[in-house]
């Protein structure tokens, strides 16, 4: 049996997810936009996620736009709402540590000639809300910070930036996709606009959403229909919408037992390498951390490497290091909070969630220890 130590990229779909799913595409086969009984049903289902949706998130309803995914949500906001503001704002802030769909997002507004100003982090992973309170303008049009980091697992400040964002005339946009179902989302209420994805917290893959403020004037980024109030054109994927009300009306329910369990798997897998690894490092602020991450650097070891041997023994995890065209390209967020990029190379991202238990733990800690060990013996070799 493999162990699954890679929540972060992607979540095992809940059964109970799955079983609506199931239901949905053999039993629901009308457009939601259709006015005969059978777009009424799909439109029910569409409207019945939203609302559970919005109960985990704290927006209302209306406020929820479907879309596929984080990424187009991310995109939506940067390139389509922000980029449109009614009284010319143009400036962007944002923090050094952003996920890459952020950050292609504001490469694009750099390309069209809006400036952008990146905050950086410190070795904790952290933004200081002074930073970012000093990279404020008078044109500033949007702050855009993650909640928590896809990487690192670091919860920023998001609550006083905003309001510090806020008393400038700034909207403020927050990627969330890691955070939900593992966080309390009290920040949330903070924020005029929020992306996250579901296959992060037990749903399908190609659907999430963006959460808009109703304040906000949206200028839609995918045209082509009245779908989401003529937000977002295209037919609604009602099955994959019922998936991600689901995965949100679990976690909702599930969320305090989520995070003291996720939390205890952590701790044990942190506490086990610690104690049989010499030279492990945890990076990011251990006291704002998400409940399920563990980011550690084993010095002098090319993770590349453990990571495949763990693989082969049944074990999947993520690196801190990619390897393209032959050549090892350190994490971006590491590097920002100051690792060297031979510490990233050496640091794997291990993270938990629904179908762990201790006894997986403690395979992963009788195999880590000699795989390491072995590495770093043929590193130096």
């Amino acid at each position: 049996m493999r162990v699954y130590l890679d929540h972060n990229a992607t979540t095992p779909v809940r059964a109970e997810v799955a079983a609506a799913m199931g239901r949905i595409l053999s039993e629901v086969h009308g457009n939601p936009s259709s006015v005969h009984a059978e777009g009424a049903a799909a439109r029910a289902e569409v409207e019945r996620s939203r609302v559970q949706v919005a109960e985990l998130l704290g927006f209302a309803p209306a406020e929820i736009v479907f879309t596929a995914g984080a990424t187009e949500a991310n995109n939506t906001a940067l390139l389509s709402v922000a980029a449109s503001r009614p009284d010319g704002r143009r400036h962007v802030v944002a923090s050094a540590v952003e996920h890459p769909s952020v950050e292609a997002a504001l490469e694009q507004l750099e390309a069209r000639g809006h400036p952008v100003t990146r905050v950086p982090v410190d070795r904790s992973g952290r933004v200081s809300p002074d930073a970012v309170e000093a990279a404020l303008r008078d044109d500033t049009a949007l702050v855009t910070l993650i909640l928590a980091n896809n990487e690192s697992g670091v919860i920023q400040p998001l609550e006083e930036i905003a309001a510090r964002a806020h008393a400038r005339g700034a909207w403020v946009h927050s990627d969330a996709t890691q955070a939900v179902g593992k966080h309390p989302l009290e920040a949330a209420a903070a924020v005029d606009l929020l992306s996250m994805s579901a296959h992060k917290l037990g749903g399908p893959k190609g659907v999430g959403c963006l959460a808009v403020r109703s304040a906000i004037p949206f200028a839609p980024y995918s045209h082509g229909g009245p779908q989401e109030r003529r937000r977002r054109g295209g037919t609604e994927n009602t099955a994959g919408v019922v998936g991600l009300g689901v995965a949100c009306a679990l976690a909702r329910s599930e969320l305090a037992e989520r995070i003291a369990e996720y939390t205890r798997l952590r701790d044990r897998l942190w506490e086990g390498l610690a104690a049989k690894v010499p030279g492990a490092v945890r990076n990011g602020d251990p006291d704002h951390v998400l409940c399920n991450t563990l980011n550690v650097t084993f010095r002098d070891t090319p993770g590349e490497v453990v990571l495949q041997a763990l693989d082969l023994e049944g074990v999947a995890a993520s690196a801190g290091a990619a390897c393209a065209s032959g050549s090892i390209t350190p994490s971006h967020v590491l590097v920002a909070m100051g690792l060297s990029p031979e510490e990233a190379r050496g640091t794997l991202r291990l993270s938990v969630g629904h179908g762990n238990d201790a006894s997986q733990i403690d395979r992963v800690l009788a195999l880590l220890p000699d795989l390491v060990a072995r590495a770093r013996a043929a590193e130096g070799s």
